[in-house]
């Protein structure tokens, strides 16, 4: 794209209108607003107190703040209306096929009239949106662009044809898709992973055989019923497996999709006594019973005989030893935390030119993975920069994490495989995942076991402090961690119940990596903004390897520029703009230079936008350096760019994305996912 150099001054159409931002503790000494964790902004800066609007209150603003705020709830949709308006859409005159976009011509594309896209492309042309400034992201690049017509910058081409004939075997810079066949494979449930079943069984993990008793009282004369699993749970006849047990997150034996079928929902055959698989036996005489105690040694065979025993010669080797695994090194490198929504390829390339050393993929979950699911293998997606790479999934349960990892060690190319047990939110809380494991220690133990068992890659784990506020766990468990087969651990600093609330507690953390065998790393996380906080940690506690950096490089991903050359960036606005620059460049190669490529790059630069906000440049500052939870009141910027890059008005970051991408769609709104503009009140702590 276009080099373009800002002075600091907008255009006309984007200083109409006052910014205005919250104001507060403009008479109070630096020292006092620095312990209200209230930004001390230097006097000259502050602004009046803020005048919004009704209608600007919300972050959820139309584009020109004219709609009302009834306009802004959308309405309910059927999933057949949804599905019908999706078909119309296709066929649009404006979603011209991708083949006929990349030759021009009409017989180009193999379907013909049974294609769902149009072919008309001179009504295309007439209704296609304007073009953007800047140069097509693909001009550089062996072949043209793939997407011919489609493209915003099609102007640019070479040769100035836009109907250039396509070759085959563009280079692309991007790997770990996933392909077609093992998709279909996924889709149809006929996905073989050998050696994660072999793994599960030596280690006794295969399946839950459950025990079903039908028990007989004298006095009663009614069967009762009484399951066993193999965590020895027994409690009215429903196992801790089932009672935890999702069709979202739980993969049985056979069915990487994870549909559970408990014993409640099948019918039990009225035999007199049957022996099976499952362990089953059903006593249906009342002359006759058995009681609880006796179902360990009916279940149990009369010689026990290892699990090794069990496999054949062949599967007995598969378990690399530890030795046998390639460590990574984290000691002083700089570590990109995977980060949901925002940490997307284009977002870490950003951050490997700005100095990151290891980067990390988006939280995938296991079970999506095993579906085949695009959107979320596409999370797995790797790019050439990123040189020290991993990919980081979430499950509840071992055997659907062990047969995850085997297809990503068979399917993409990674240097580490980092499973989470630290997630706080509630819809994977809820399905027993994330910090739902720290609950569960035998649980981790099984995951842990039969995902480092399965691969020779390592395998590191994402953990929080504990789950309830006040009671700490990791240390007592931080020892059984190495031993279960993770090579890496990363503290975050906070427990399940604080989310992001409250500082993190580094002291914890310190005593966790004391604690730590010698063959397990420890990493640090939470709270660093500086590279006096980095500092502060290596030098506190030696035996931390390094530190995750999270929140801090979504406000500022230079960050790790800073603690490189062990510095304090004053960035100027036109820097910063030049940094959103390179993310629309590469959002652009990643999803496409087409009218929806275009917009989803909008869509995840507004999300960054929404931290990028709650930057404070340090030239304002009476107190260096920021810490994260500082609020700032109403400020002005050094010029208007750097002022309404500090707005925390989603109306003001389409602006900015405006400056960018060109101007938005009719009828466009935002709301930022994760509300990270806004501050907690539990924050200050």
């Amino acid at each position: 794209m276009a080099e373009q150099v800002f002075d600091g001054r907008l255009p006309e159409k984007i200083q109409e209108g006052p910014l205005v931002l919250s104001s507060n503790g403009a008479h109070q000494t630096p020292e006092e607003l620095v312990a209200k964790a209230i930004a001390p902004i230097k006097r000259e800066f502050l602004r009046p107190p803020p005048t919004r609007t009704s209608n600007q209150k919300d972050s959820v603003l139309d584009v020109n703040a004219k709609a009302p705020k009834s306009g802004l709830v959308k309405e309910k949709k059927s999933r057949r209306q949804l599905k019908r308006e999706r078909r119309q859409e296709r066929q649009s005159a404006l979603n011209l096929c991708p083949e006929v976009a990349k030759t021009g011509n009409i017989s180009s594309c193999s379907y013909g009239d049974k294609c769902r896209y149009s072919h008309d492309v001179e009504a295309f042309k007439v209704q296609k949106p304007a073009e953007l400034e800047g140069e097509c992201p693909f001009i550089n690049r062996e072949g043209p662009c793939p997407f011919g017509l489609a493209c915003r910058f099609s102007g640019t081409h070479k040769d100035g044809d836009p109907s250039i004939t396509c070759t085959e075997g563009r280079k692309s810079s991007e790997i770990n898709g996933l392909s077609k066949d093992v998709q279909k494979l996924l889709w149809k449930n006929k996905m073989k992973f050998s050696k994660a079943d072999a793994v599960l069984k030596s280690l006794s993990l295969l399946g839950h055989k459950k025990c079903n008793i039908k028990l007989s009282t004298e006095k009663e004369g009614k069967g009762q019923t009484v399951s066993k699993d193999s965590d020895g749970i027994d409690e009215n006849g429903v196992t801790q497996m089932a009672a935890d047990s999702d069709p979202f997150l739980v993969a049985e034996d056979n069915n990487p999709d994870g549909i559970s079928t408990s014993d409640e929902q099948r019918p039990l055959k009225k035999a007199k006594s049957v022996v099976n698989d499952e362990c089953s036996i059903t006593k249906v005489d009342n002359d006759t019973s058995v009681s609880v105690n006796d179902v360990e040694k009916i279940c149990m065979p009369s010689e026990p005989e290892t699990a090794m025993d069990t496999l054949p010669e062949s599967d007995k080797s598969i378990k690399p030893h530890q030795r046998e695994k390639k460590l990574i090194d984290f000691k002083e490198k700089l570590y990109l935390a995977p980060l949901t929504t925002v940490g997307n390829l284009p977002f870490r390339r950003v951050c490997k030119v700005l100095g990151a050393d290891v980067t990390c993929g988006e939280m995938a979950m296991c079970t999506n993975l095993l579906q085949g699911q695009a959107s979320e293998w596409a999370l797995l997606r790797r790019h050439s920069s990123e040189d020290l790479f991993g990919v980081q999934i979430c499950g509840a349960y071992q055997d659907t994490v062990a047969r995850t990892v085997e297809l990503i060690d068979q399917e993409c190319i990674v240097d580490f495989i980092d499973i989470n047990m630290g997630c706080p939110i509630d819809f994977v809380v809820s399905k027993g995942a994330g910090s739902a494991l720290l609950t569960k220690p035998m649980r981790m133990k099984s995951i842990l076991e039969a995902a480092s068992g399965t691969v020779g890659k390592p395998i590191t784990v994402k953990v929080r402090t504990g789950y309830f506020e006040g009671k700490n766990r990791i240390d007592s468990l931080i020892a059984d961690i190495g031993n279960w087969g993770a090579t890496a651990v990363t503290i975050h600093g906070r427990t399940r119940q604080q989310r992001y609330s409250k500082l993190a507690d580094w002291d914890y953390i310190y005593q966790c990596a004391r604690k730590a065998p010698d063959t397990l790393e420890v990493l640090g996380n939470g709270d660093v903004f500086s590279y006096l906080d980095w500092n502060k940690h290596r030098t506190d506690c030696p035996e931390l390897s390094s530190c995750m950096i999270a929140r801090g490089a979504l406000i500022k991903p230079w960050i790790f520029t800073e603690i490189k050359q062990q510095r304090h960036w004053d960035i100027s606005s036109g820097e910063r703009f030049n940094i959103l620059k390179d993310f629309v460049r590469f959002g652009l190669e990643h999803w496409g230079s087409d009218s929806k490529g275009v917009e989803t790059t909008r869509h995840f630069l507004l999300e960054w936008l929404s931290y990028t906000c709650r930057y404070i440049p340090v030239g304002l500052l009476d107190v260096i350096p920021q810490r994260l939870n500082w609020r700032p009141p109403a400020y002005y910027g050094r010029d208007d760019l750097e002022t309404l890059m500090a707005s925390d008005s989603a109306s003001d970051w389409i602006r900015i994305s405006e400056m960018l991408l060109g101007k938005v769609p009719d009828g466009f709104t935002f709301a930022p996912r994760h509300k990270s503009s806004g501050y907690d009140q539990a924050e200050n702590g």
